[in-house]
């Protein structure tokens, strides 16, 4: 289970005082019952052999999709049982004390249900999919509320326990769903269908896997004329080129949209009561693998590579910063003007245990390192100015209005920075004198953990784990926001909560804003290979034989049609199955994804989308760092990827940074 680590000390003391050994851990209460989305008090005590409470940090972690601890008090996320895992942090190499707390949380009461259904009316012999939503006393949603549906009059119309309703006859009848005792209903007047004839429109006579068909039925009375708001049902045939390689499921089709994963024969079919229309197509491979050459790399096999940002300096040569992971705040900053020879030309050493993150303003005029893990717990971000692009000066470090926390992620304009302060909000600095940076505003939103941010047309959308997407007005100005007051425009989850990047992307060619949004679950809970653990991804040691392993990931990268900001939809996902995610870019319509041990991986994401990219054949080229010289060796682990100038650039846990570069193909990728 994936849990948030924290640190809480009994006092402000960052060592146990001299002779105060924790011999034990005590909680108040002993076992925690909250709501969800609210909180209750917890105190957390180290003890020492005499009984007495000792001045000692305490490591405290959560799982993030439960419960969220901070400032004394224990948030309730989701309804389930959960443990708070609590370990004194040892200072002489011997074992830490642990304790776990059992925490409960439960779901607020149910006010409200609200019954909607599908559009249409409800004939005898048709199927309405109708579904229902409750509703908190405080206006929050239950998510997945168990329904219990009925019928007032099953000779009129049935319900299935999915809220699939199917008129029977003539009449009158409510159809009701219960939640937690609490009833809401929608009455339907079932008539006899006046359809006689289907006609199916659009559709291709064949296209590519991956290229979605888009259907229209019109439907028919006796006497020729069309009848509107008619129930459809949508099913498909399938004919396999290859009955050996087809698998059970090789399409979806979804309200005339239509998406085929391997190649074959296919027969789209639209049907209401007895009348049904069919249209058949054939598909035929989408045939979009590019070769892809390696180009150059800077080997980077001391420590852990995090990040990595490349910008053109003022000089018109091509730099690259990259950051690195228990590193002792060491960025390397590198000149990669020929891919072929990416050279280091000099490094910088801050105070941090880590450098996740590293950006660089888009004129080339400064760039900007995160830091977690100081010495003296003051974290913050370190300004560098750029005016000798290749020995970057330090020159400000902005530590306040909670920056101090830890920064693990951050975004650069010209003239803003944007800063992830402890997981739990973002400051906006400005920068504009390097020297002197300066608090401007901030956003936290309620109840949420942060963990990236990207700024597109005024607009700050925020990646924050179980709460999803949220997006705020930072200067578009359309909601109200502006930098000096960032307003909030709307929120939404995702299907796994798991959200950890987000990538805003303009498609010219559908004239569509769509979000790329990765998932992060650097573990594999509940699937067969659940890798080696975090104790053995650290450096081969020949002498204990221990280390050496890669990390085992989870996750996929979702695609939402976000061009209506206030009814977002999420039209497909990229999922290679063995891996997770990471950070990922888009330029040109190719999805650059940097997937953890499954490599830097290129997708087409052009036209309209639809199901998993990935069994429809829209890779264009996979490459995976295989360095006998790693820090661990032959280990693919991409962290980040950005196109530049015709090569792409990646960052590799373990083996530094990468160009690559894809050859043009004659086929067109769409």
């Amino acid at each position: 289970m994936e849990r948030l680590f924290v640190i809480l000390a009994v006092t402000a003391l960052a060592q146990p005082l001299a002779g105060q050994t924790v011999t034990g851990i005590v909680a108040e209460p002993e076992r925690v019952q909250v709501t969800a989305g609210q909180s209750v008090p917890i105190v957390v005590r180290a003890i020492g052999a005499d009984g007495q409470t000792v001045d000692a940090p305490l490591r405290i972690a959560g799982p993030r999709r439960g419960v969220r601890v901070a400032n004394g008090q224990v948030t309730g996320i989701a309804a389930g049982e959960y443990e708070i895992f609590v370990a004194s942090i040892s200072t002489d190499g011997g074992a830490p004390i642990q304790l776990r707390i059992p925490v409960t949380v439960g779901w607020p009461a149910v006010e409200e249900v609200v019954v909607l259904a599908e559009p249409g009316r409800l004939f005898a012999g048709t199927r309405i999919l109708h579904r229902a939503s409750a509703s908190h006393a405080d206006g929050t949603a239950r998510p997945y509320p168990e329904v219990t549906w009925s019928s007032s009059d099953e000779s009129v119309a049935t319900v299935d326990p999915f809220g699939n309703v199917r008129g029977v006859s003539v009449g009158s009848v409510t159809i009701t769903a219960s939640v937690d005792g609490i009833t809401g209903s929608l009455i339907h007047e079932v008539e006899d269908s006046p359809v006689t004839r289907l006609e199916l429109r659009g559709g291709q006579i064949q296209v590519r896997t991956g290229d979605v068909q888009s259907f229209d039925a019109a439907a028919y009375d006796a006497q020729g004329s069309r009848i509107d708001d008619v129930p459809l049902s949508w099913s498909y045939l399938y004919q396999a080129d290859d009955s050996i390689r087809a698998p059970a499921g090789p399409a979806q089709i979804e309200q005339g949209r239509m998406v085929a994963d391997v190649p074959g024969v296919y027969t789209a079919v639209a049907s209401t009561g007895s009348v049904r229309a069919e249209f058949s197509f054939r598909v035929v491979s989408r045939n979009a693998v590019r070769t892809l050459d390696v180009v150059g790399q800077g080997r980077e096999s001391r420590v852990f590579t995090t990040d990595l940002w490349i910008w053109e300096g003022v000089d018109g040569r091509d730099y690259a910063l990259t950051g690195s992971k228990f590193g002792d705040g060491i960025s390397m900053v590198w000149d990669v003007t020929d891919p072929s020879n990416i050279f280091k030309t000099d490094s910088i050493q801050v105070d941090a245990r880590t450098t996740n993150d590293v950006k660089a303003s888009p004129d080339g005029r400064y760039a900007a390192i995160s830091r977690e893990g100081a010495s003296n717990r003051r974290n913050g971000v370190v300004i560098l100015d750029l005016t000798d692009p290749a020995h970057p000066r330090v020159a400000s470090t902005f530590e306040g209005n909670g920056v101090t926390g830890g920064v693990h992620n951050m975004y650069a304009t010209e003239d803003y920075l944007f800063a992830l302060a402890g997981g739990d909000k973002y400051v906006i600095i400005d920068v504009r004198d390097l020297a002197n940076p300066r608090y401007v505003s901030e956003y936290n939103h309620p109840n949420s953990r942060v963990h990236d941010v990207w700024v597109h047309d005024g607009l700050a959308y925020s990646a924050e784990w179980e709460t999803g997407i949220v997006v705020v007005d930072v200067g578009n100005g359309e909601w109200g926001g502006s930098i000096e007051n960032p307003v909030f425009v709307t929120s939404f989850p995702l299907t796994t909560g798991s959200t950890h990047a987000v990538f805003p992307y303009y498609q010219e060619s559908t004239g569509r804003m769509l979000l790329i949004v990765g998932d992060e679950r650097v573990q594999r809970n509940g699937l067969a290979w659940q890798g080696t653990g975090p104790d053995h991804r650290q450096q081969y040691n020949p002498e204990t034989g221990k280390g050496g392993y890669p990390r085992a990931t989870s996750g996929y990268t979702q695609i939402v049609d976000f061009t209506d900001p206030m009814n977002p939809v999420q039209l497909a996902r990229y999922e290679v199955s063995e891996y997770g995610t990471h950070n990922m870019w888009v330029e040109n319509d190719i999805l650059y994804q940097a997937y953890y041990e499954g490599g830097v991986r290129m997708v087409d994401i052009s036209g309209d989308l639809m199901g998993n990219l990935y069994t429809q054949g829209r890779e264009l080229s996979v490459f995976k760092a295989f360095d006998p010289l790693g820090y661990i060796p032959n280990s693919a682990a991409a962290w980040g990827v950005m196109p530049w100038k015709g090569n792409i650039f990646f960052a590799d846990i373990n083996s530094g940074m990468w160009a690559v570069q894809m050859q043009p193909t004659e086929r067109p990728v769409s």
